[in-house]
């Protein structure tokens, strides 16, 4: 009880510095403090909290396609530079296929360091119904980049065929005389413009929505089942630590980028992200901070939205950690040749998933069943997946948001903005 009070007293000391500090970043991480209290000590209540986190993750989905379509459309029609953009396309993709190797890597070395899989027992009284897989072909991999309809495909919020579309249309526009070009890119630069300031206005639900689905999350999860899975936990936490420290921080100092303004500009977009277990819902708040950060607009709305299908470096390195695990729960040794073919194909297949809450999950059951691997494993898995998601989401975003910097950088369009920047 007196633990209890003390947590509360704390709490109320973070809503004071809040409100001194006044700074939106702030207010969303007190309400995740928030949210996890009302989890751990009401968490029946914390169930009905459910509406407010969807509330939110709506308002962000309206969002997505028009400020995809309108920054696109702008950033090449504008600039009537065809040959920048197949630059930016391939100089991304090398980029991204090649940090996310790096953490496939550290995910396998990490397992097998940690052995977190082997003697693992599910407990007692435990049950959760596996979500149906279904296993994805490359060739349906490929197809889904492109839009059978743009309608379809913002109604069901598929980010890359959106950005697709509006690539075409951008290249389209840019080809018509000025005379005929202009009305279109008039109206595409007031949409963007008016869509940040939709962003801006959504935000202000951001900490409400935060600390529901936290308190959501916890209220669901319980101590129990966490308890007998921190091993893999850590291992998981750890390895993500690990990749931001060995591989992207070196690739900020080495481009040197500012580092601290950077940290500063992706804490709001990586807090919504490891609230709500959803990419999607960080992108236009990302999109803006890059904006601020100093990276042309036209680099930012093309690099991070295809980073959300190509650069999935939480999910690369979650998926190769959790298909060794599911080996050695269930005592089936795995040659290194043979848990790189399986992280090699988990991550061919993960492409699109950013967007989608646990989608990882469906992926790692159908590859694990092509592997003739044991499902029941994943039951365990399934048990904390809510806490691995915001982990590898948060990293998501966080690798996301550097490659826009990268690629400016290579471009030698990035002009570091001076003194202060609000991001809020």
């Amino acid at each position: 009880m007196v633990l209890i009070g003390l947590r509360w007293v704390t709490v109320a000391f973070a809503i004071f510095y809040a409100i001194k500090k006044g700074s939106l970043t702030t207010w969303i991480l007190l309400s995740m403090i928030i949210g996890v209290e009302i989890g751990l000590n009401y968490p029946h209540f914390a169930q009905n909290l459910q509406v407010l986190s969807k509330i939110f993750l709506s308002l962000v989905k309206t969002i997505i396609a028009p400020i995809l379509f309108s920054t696109l459309v702008v950033g090449i029609a504008g600039h009537s530079n065809l040959k920048q953009v197949g630059r930016m396309g391939w100089k991304s993709i090398l980029y991204f296929e090649v940090v996310t190797t790096f953490a496939l890597i550290i995910g396998l070395i990490a397992i097998n360091l940690t052995q977190a899989g082997a003697g693992i027992v599910l407990p007692e009284g435990f049950n959760q119904e596996l979500p149906e897989a279904k296993a994805q072909t490359w060739s349906e991999v490929i197809l889904h980049i492109f839009p059978e309809n743009i309608v379809k495909s913002i109604y069901h919020g598929d980010v890359l065929p959106i950005v697709v579309f509006s690539v075409i249309f951008g290249i389209a526009l840019a080809m018509l005389p000025e005379k005929k070009k202009k009305p279109m890119l008039d109206f595409s630069e007031s949409l963007a413009e008016a869509m940040f300031k939709f962003t801006n206005i959504i935000m202000h639900f951001a900490p409400f929505g935060v600390g529901a689905a936290i308190a959501v999350t916890v209220g669901h999860l319980g101590i129990d089942i966490l308890t007998s899975l921190l091993k893999l936990l850590f291992t998981l936490y750890g390895s993500l630590l690990a990749f931001m420290l060995l591989v992207l921080l070196p690739i900020a100092y080495f481009l040197k980028i500012p580092i601290r303004k950077f940290i500063r500009a992706v804490s709001e977009p990586v807090s919504i992200a490891f609230a709500t277990t959803s990419s999607e819902s960080a992108l236009p708040k990302a999109m803006e901070n890059m904006e601020k950060l100093g990276v042309p607009r036209k680099i930012v709305s093309f690099v991070l939205p295809t980073g959300y299908t190509f650069n999935l470096d939480g999910t690369t390195l979650y998926l190769s950690l959790a298909a060794v695990f599911v080996a050695q729960a269930a005592g089936i040794p795995l040659t290194i040749g043979q848990q790189l073919l399986m992280g090699l194909t988990l991550m061919l297949t993960s492409k699109g998933v950013a967007g989608v809450p646990r989608a990882s999950l469906v992926i790692l059951l159908g590859t694990a069943a092509s592997f003739g691997l044991p499902l029941w494993p994943i039951m365990a898995i399934l048990g904390i997946d809510e806490l691995m998601d915001m982990a590898r989401t948060s990293v998501n975003v966080t690798g996301n948001c550097l490659a826009t910097v990268v690629i400016a950088k290579w471009e030698k369009e990035y002009v570091e903005p001076e003194g202060e920047i609000n991001f809020d």
